[in-house]
């Protein structure tokens, strides 16, 4: 549960070792690359792959967008083949090309499909019938018109042939003959088009029986997707391996490499080395190195990495809050949320897709979050006393549970200031402790101690606990006083006061942020008085609504508990995030960085 240390390494080799070593460190997964001449180049998109043109970037014939189409395409798709999973005489190109073809066929298909289904839209109220050829016509033409009764007798009035040839309620279908367009008609002319109704519907049913086709044919070529997503894999690293060689320094008949690397695995490339006659160097990051971040926690707790990830990547030099975060999302999305019955509804939903989260990775990460956030709702459920509105009957052993009260509004606000300051409170801690530097950590250790007396004043007045006199007002003057004269501790003292005075402007912004937390109590409230009062409108109607109020009523709470546990999940999960993101991350994490990426085989 840490930032991990990571070590700068420097490997020196003849002309013809960079081949075997890119190999290995690939293998490896654990070296991110420092590029020692020219920009780094992309490598998530690969300039490798097939040795034709790609349809998709005329004039490029190294690119994997094709292949990436394709399996997308494949993927998508609602029936899927038995895969084949080994075959000698597997051409990825073919298949590919032959994909993209059923693709474009496909797309064409249905485009012309929409466009012959709004061609018979528009025919519809005209009949059926034949255009005669022009000349039998002696060049007179018909133009048709959906006029609205009110803008029919303007049109009376034209000096055409016309013809009334259905009316409905709001428009008259209107039939001019003329050689030219008519002039002065009020409304737009229609468009129908060359071909009758009748041979739209043949080609309408050509081409639904085309689409058919082409479905048939884009599941039977799924069977090759499994191969293809292999060759994607191999493509990609092929790709990476050409990428990183591009980093290297060749001086003949030297090259050489640098990169970062996790401290504890450089052992095993120091045994590499030695095996292949490789110089290998390693050193500590200097404060002018901008090394890359690794976090590393157990795997149950990974989830906490992607939600700090959403927002921002820590820093090297600053610590890793992915387990605050795991914890205070659940808590917070528990006490938006208020309700045991609905966190009973979110726990039967994740045991249902327990299995189906197994089967990816991403899934894995995210299922122990998904149960602690279940189990910290059934928890302050239970405390709160609601199960879908409902409070348990007096004397029953949910009652006995039954210890904190939505509708005492002063104890509510108060628990809810209380988190508020022991989140920022560790934020704060955790952003002293970072500092190798005793004095630079001194202003955060002041705000520490300014929020440490808002919490003392908390426990005193909201709580009532006998605390000494003046001890939180003591604790923020202290912390006052710490921030104004450590604000900058490296200028003079002229200038380190003037930044003091600039850093206190911040007290403001962190009483703002402590009462963020109110929302808190102002959610969960909201809901818990949402669904009491769904309630009393399903328990009245039946009173209200002889005969069918009782199935009006089972409509009415269905439909209003749906909305207000889709309106509790959603409420959760924003500012579940957002007093971690914004307020959390404001006060301890003061450097941003950037991720780890190491040269690595693609995963299948």
């Amino acid at each position: 549960m840490s930032i991990v240390p990571l070590d700068k390494i420097t490997l020196i080799g003849l002309k013809g070792d960079e081949g075997p070593l890119l190999t290995r460190l690939q293998d490896m997964g654990c070296v991110e690359l420092i590029p020692l001449k020219g920009p780094a180049p992309k490598t998530d998109t690969g300039e490798l792959a097939f040795h034709h043109e790609c349809p998709m970037h005329p004039g490029r014939d190294k690119c994997l967008c094709c292949l990436e189409e394709a399996l997308q395409f494949l993927r998508d798709c609602p029936q899927r083949r038995r895969q084949i999973r080994r075959a000698s005489d597997f051409d990825p190109e073919a298949v590919v090309r032959r994909v993209l073809e059923v693709r474009r066929r496909l797309l064409d298909l249905e485009s012309e499909r929409d466009a012959l289904i709004r061609r018979l839209r528009l025919w519809r109220p005209w009949g059926d019938f034949e255009f005669a050829p022009l000349e039998e016509m002696d060049g007179w033409r018909l133009w048709f018109y959906v006029v609205p009764h009110t803008q029919l007798a303007a049109v009376r009035t034209l000096p055409y042939y016309q013809e009334v040839v259905r009316r409905d309620q709001r428009f008259s279908y209107v039939v001019l003959i003329s050689r030219e367009e008519p002039r002065g008609v009020p409304v737009p002319r229609v468009h129908l088009g060359a071909r009758s109704r009748r041979r739209l519907e043949e080609r309408l049913d050509a081409v639904e029986l085309a689409i058919e086709d082409a479905q048939a044919e884009r599941a039977w070529l799924t069977r090759w997707y499994t191969l293809l997503r292999r060759n994607l894999a191999a493509l990609r690293d092929r790709a990476a391996l050409e990428a990183a060689a591009e980093q290297l320094l060749a001086a003949a008949p030297v090259v050489a490499l640098q990169g970062w690397m996790p401290s504890r695995r450089v052992v095993e490339l120091e045994a590499y080395a030695r095996d292949r006659r490789l110089v290998l160097q390693r050193e500590a990051p200097s404060p002018a190195d901008d090394p890359p971040t690794l976090l590393e926690n157990p795997a149950w707790l990974r989830a906490g990495e992607d939600l700090v990830n959403f927002y921002m990547t820590p820093g090297y030099r600053t610590w890793d809050p992915s387990p605050v975060v795991f914890f205070s999302f659940a808590l917070f999305f528990a006490m938006i949320l208020a309700d045991a019955g609905y966190a009973a509804l979110l726990g039967l939903a994740l045991w249902f897709a327990w299995r189906r989260l197994e089967r990816t990775a991403s899934g894995r990460r995210w299922r122990p979050l998904v149960l602690t956030v279940v189990l910290f709702s059934l928890g302050y459920g239970v405390l709160v006393g609601s199960y879908f509105g409902l409070a348990p009957p007096p004397g029953s052993p949910l009652a006995v549970l039954h210890r904190l009260d939505m509708s005492d509004t002063e104890t509510m606000m108060a628990l809810s200031v209380l988190i508020g300051c022991l989140h920022l409170l560790l934020a704060t801690v955790m952003d002293a402790r970072r500092h190798d530097d005793r004095a630079a950590g001194l202003a955060p250790a002041g705000w520490a101690l300014v929020v440490g007396g808002g919490l003392v004043w908390v426990l005193e007045r909201g709580f009532g606990l006998p605390l000494p006199p003046l001890l939180g007002a003591g604790l923020a003057a202290v912390g006052l006083l710490l921030v104004l004269f450590y604000a900058d501790p490296r200028r003079p003292w002229p200038g380190r006061l003037l930044a003091g005075l600039k850093e206190l402007t911040g007290v403001t912004a962190l009483f703002g942020d402590v009462l963020s937390y109110l929302r808190l109590f102002a959610l969960g409230l909201a809901s818990g008085s949402l669904a009491m009062q769904f309630n009393h409108m399903a328990l009245t109607l039946p009173e209200t609504l002889p005969g069918v109020g009782l199935a009006v009523a089972v409509l009415v709470a269905l439909l209003g508990h749906g909305v207000n546990l889709v309106l509790g999940v959603a409420g959760g999960v924003i500012h579940g995030l957002r007093l971690n993101v914004i307020e959390f991350f404001k006060w301890g994490l003061k450097q941003e960085g950037r991720l780890f990426r190491p040269l690595k085989r693609s995963e299948i």
